[in-house]
């Protein structure tokens, strides 16, 4: 990616962990990165399988006192998720690693000031260049669907207005 003022990427059919080492290195480099339509992401493997390994995640608990269940927040929404991901591959409690993620915005569909700006692909991270046609690969909102992110349906909901007006200004224009 080329040195913007800040950069909107779309995160439909990018392959979770390449689309997030891509940005941890941009946002390192300086530049402000937006991630739009983070339930979108594609993770390879069944959703069987990232169920199990999720289900692994969120067992985790705090060393010094286990009982304490409610001490570790696991994210549920994929563009928390999506950021958490981004967040393991920056040295986040440096200045540095702090300010990186400051530059950082995750989103799931396409909220209104991103709406009208131009969205980019990482070409190097779609699981259609990556992935071959018959290994599994499961979206990272139906993952997050099943471990209680409830607001799938209003996102879809959104996209589908958002989908009309941008194609009545196509029209238009």
């Amino acid at each position: 990616m080329s040195f913007k003022q800040q950069v909107v990427v779309d995160c439909r059919g990018h392959l979770l962990g390449r689309l997030s080492s891509t940005i941890a290195k941009e946002l390192l480099n300086g530049q402000h990165v937006i991630l739009v339509r983070a339930e979108d992401v594609v993770i390879s493997g069944s959703l069987y399988r990232n169920k199990l390994k999720y289900a692994a995640f969120k067992k985790k608990t705090m060393n010094s006192n286990p009982r304490h269940t409610g001490a570790i927040k696991h994210p549920r929404a994929p563009a928390k998720i999506l950021w958490r991901t981004i967040r393991g591959m920056i040295p986040h409690k440096t200045a540095r690693g702090g300010a990186a993620l400051d530059r950082l915005k995750t989103f799931e569909g396409i909220p209104h000031p991103y709406d009208q700006k131009k969205r980019m692909v990482v070409p190097s991270c779609l699981s259609v260049l990556r992935l071959r046609p018959e290994r599994r690969r499961c979206r990272l909102g139906d993952l997050s669907t099943e471990y209680g992110w409830k607001h799938g349906s209003l996102i879809e909901r959104l996209e589908k207005q958002r989908k009309v007006k941008s194609e009545v200004y196509y029209k238009k224009k």
